[in-house]
């Protein structure tokens, strides 16, 4: 017998990305996990709302939802006990504790589809500024960026530039070679955060050599040399010494998790404005 594919069901009327963030880091937490993600976004109609719980009940999958609109959720609410399905209201019970704590309410949704164009937009400018400038290719992205990353080769800052532009941050990265002297434009007295990334030696020894069989390399060249690896991580300390900037130690950390702490940096910031 053959073995239906299991899936969780995203549904939003915006984007949904706040319920497939939520149903992705659940699925992390198990191992062996083949679970796959189907989102409908932008979710209208009650008919619309109708057609996805029978096919979430056909394929014996469960919902994660985000709907603003009241009657969009009560009619999610009603179908899914109708039909007996499994449905997780996201953002529901938080929205509730806002208007019963701060007695306000949500907004309407032509001004909910304003900002999400308007973010939409900007996390799309942020992500065509992070290739742009990524790995150092343009030095003038150091003076126009949110955040740059400084680090040596292999600590994620390209993955996390990216990360962070999905977020609406403009970020560069540049990596730092042995010997090497920081650019100016590092020191220029503009409105950005510049976050040190280190790492481990024997964690960074272990990322190359096994990058260097991916690629087909001999695993004992100079690149994946703890040697190498120790002048390289000097000259980052250096740097992020005459910076003065918050250092990060990416070892065993997720690239979630190091944004997250870059994005608080971010808020403490504004808030100390």
């Amino acid at each position: 017998m053959i073995q239906k594919e299991k899936y969780v069901y995203v549904c939003s009327d915006a984007v949904g990305e706040t319920a497939e963030a939520v149903v992705r880091a659940t699925i992390r937490q198990f191992t062996n996990s083949e679970v796959g993600i189907r989102r409908y976004s932008h979710l209208q109609t009650e008919e619309e709302v109708e057609k996805v719980v029978a096919e979430v009940k056909s394929n014996q999958s469960f919902i994660a939802y985000t709907l603003v609109q009241p009657e969009l959720r009560a009619k999610m609410q009603q179908e899914t006990i109708k039909m007996d399905v499994r449905a997780v209201d996201v953002m529901g019970p938080m929205m509730q504790a806002y208007i019963d704590t701060f007695n306000d309410n949500p907004k309407p949704e032509p001004g909910q589809r304003q900002v999400l164009d308007e973010e939409y937009f900007k996390r799309i400018e942020a992500v065509e500024f992070a290739v742009k400038y990524d790995d150092g290719k343009d030095v003038r992205g150091l003076v126009l960026a949110d955040v740059v990353l400084i680090g040596v080769s292999r600590t994620s800052k390209t993955p996390l530039s990216i990360f962070l532009a999905h977020k609406g941050i403009k970020t560069a990265n540049l990596p730092i070679l042995p010997d090497m002297e920081p650019p100016e434009e590092l020191f220029k007295p503009v409105d950005r955060m510049i976050i040190g990334l280190t790492i481990n030696p024997e964690q960074l020894l272990r990322i190359r050599s096994e990058r260097l069989k991916t690629l087909g390399l001999p695993a004992h060249s100079r690149y994946a040399s703890m040697e190498q690896i120790q002048k390289e991580l000097e000259t980052a300390n250096q740097w992020m010494e005459r910076l003065n900037c918050p250092v990060l130690n990416v070892s065993d950390k997720s690239i979630e998790e190091t944004a997250g702490v870059i994005m608080g940096l971010l808020s403490d910031k504004e808030r100390q404005r």
